[in-house]
């Protein structure tokens, strides 16, 4: 039977579930809040699924020059994010055989892809940062995916790849000129299956450890 220790210790591996739902939340929030404009149409009233970046919530004037009062709220879903994936990456190679190598790179590449995401409250150019974020955080993916493969989950090893799959759909409509205007959508998406897929791994792994404990 499990002890109220091992409940405990159980329950941190779900701490990357509350910092997704945390984070899905207050990105609905943000979107409430934000006044309007797009890369459609600058004078659009409030926040458009269909048009709108995440990163348009966290400027400090919206795109139809008026001030954003969503920018507080979306920083506060940034850092949660950053946290989150952090948290996850971090402790992620204590519950899988993989080699030290293998450990350092998934964890020094994860806590490089939440400092660097930092930059986005900061005036360093957009696309620098968007394309570092992107990089180290496809080590840190690549990494456990591989580390799926070889526990022989396939099925998230699967969902891995087809979330390796959405990033590189990303960069396809991202840098073709005529598709980027469907870019939002496909980011939306995105971003919605990585964080299923996260919380699917951790939820997986907290259900392992309590059938063998």
């Amino acid at each position: 039977m499990p002890t109220q220790l091992d409940k405990q210790k159980d329950s941190w591996i779900l701490s990357p579930v509350l910092g997704a739902i945390l984070f899905l939340v207050l990105y609905l929030v943000a979107t409430f809040l934000y006044p309007g404009g797009s890369q459609a149409n600058i004078n659009s009233i409030g926040f458009s699924w269909k048009h709108n970046y995440w990163c348009n919530l966290l400027n400090e004037i919206a795109i139809n020059g008026q001030p954003n009062p969503a920018r507080p709220v979306a920083m506060t879903a940034m850092i949660i994010l950053c946290a989150t994936l952090t948290l996850f990456w971090y402790f992620l190679p204590r519950y899988f055989t993989i080699a030290k190598f293998g450990k350092l790179v998934i964890q020094i590449s994860s806590v490089l892809t939440a400092v660097v995401g930092m930059l986005f409250f900061t005036r360093i150019d957009h696309d620098v940062v968007t394309n570092l974020v992107s990089f180290f955080g496809l080590i840190a993916t690549v990494a456990t995916i591989i580390a799926l493969y070889k526990s022989k989950w396939y099925g998230l090893f699967s969902f891995g790849l087809f979330n390796v799959l959405l990033v590189a759909l990303n960069n396809f409509f991202y840098y073709g000129q005529d598709l980027i205007v469907y870019l939002p959508v496909i980011q939306k998406i995105s971003f919605g299956s990585f964080l299923i897929w996260i919380c699917s791994i951790q939820i997986s792994l907290y259900k392992k450890g309590r059938d063998t404990a």
